[in-house]
């Protein structure tokens, strides 16, 4: 499939309601966004396996174009994923592309990984903090990492609104998960008060938590 094909795709599956309402959550004007729902953006990634090289070589003019690529390259083995995950990174400039760039195959090579989030998680721009927290988020909530988790969180810089909110994801799936270890986290005031105060609005939100531990951490906030 050429690049002009694939948009022709695109604008045969685009609604104007949905471009309306996802533009608004986007929350970036700068990017270009055609309207097509991400189930349907799936299943077009899906016809380029095996032509992913191809794929990421298409200007990044839309939106849409640029989260199949994500999504394309996710779907990859980890030797193929891992030659590829610094391009794929580059290229978020949003919430959206960052938190569906969620490859599986890091569930298996989790220690190899590793390096990268240190990578990312040392960088100063936005989106590639932001998803380091989250790849953390969807493969190391685990007793073993949690030292890890906790020391990424604290150098994260969540003066970025975007970091700001994965940090405070991320505690509260550790405090759903290893609430007591989640609680000594807190209360070792290593995050800033506005972080502090969402991770435990998050974690309450959670129906994981008891109303016991609820009322905990709302005597915890700052």
């Amino acid at each position: 499939m050429s690049y002009e094909q694939l948009l022709k795709t695109l604008e045969e599956l685009s609604q104007g309601k949905y471009k309306e309402f996802h533009s608004k959550l986007l929350n970036n004007p700068s990017l270009k966004v055609l309207g097509v729902r991400v189930p349907d953006l799936r299943k077009v990634a899906k016809k380029f396996k095996g032509a992913e090289d191809e794929l990421l070589s298409f200007p990044d003019d839309f939106y849409e174009v640029t989260f199949i690529k994500l999504t394309a390259v996710a779907d990859m083995p980890y030797e193929q994923f891992i030659e590829r995950v610094d391009r794929c990174v580059a290229l978020m400039d949003n919430w959206a592309t960052c938190d569906c760039f969620s490859p599986k195959c890091i569930a298996d090579h989790r220690e190899e990984f590793l390096p990268f989030i240190e990578k990312y998680i040392s960088d100063p721009r936005e989106f590639y903090q932001r998803f380091a927290l989250t790849t953390l988020l969807s493969y190391y909530v685990k007793e073993e990492y949690l030292g890890y988790i906790f020391e990424c969180c604290r150098r994260a810089d969540t003066s970025l609104y975007y970091v700001h909110m994965a940090v405070a994801w991320l505690v509260a799936e550790v405090l759903a998960k290893f609430y007591e270890r989640g609680v000594e986290f807190l209360t070792s005031q290593a995050l800033t008060k506005k972080t502090h105060n969402k991770a435990i609005q998050k974690a309450k939100e959670s129906f994981r938590l008891t109303p016991e531990q609820k009322i905990n951490l709302n005597n915890l906030k700052r």
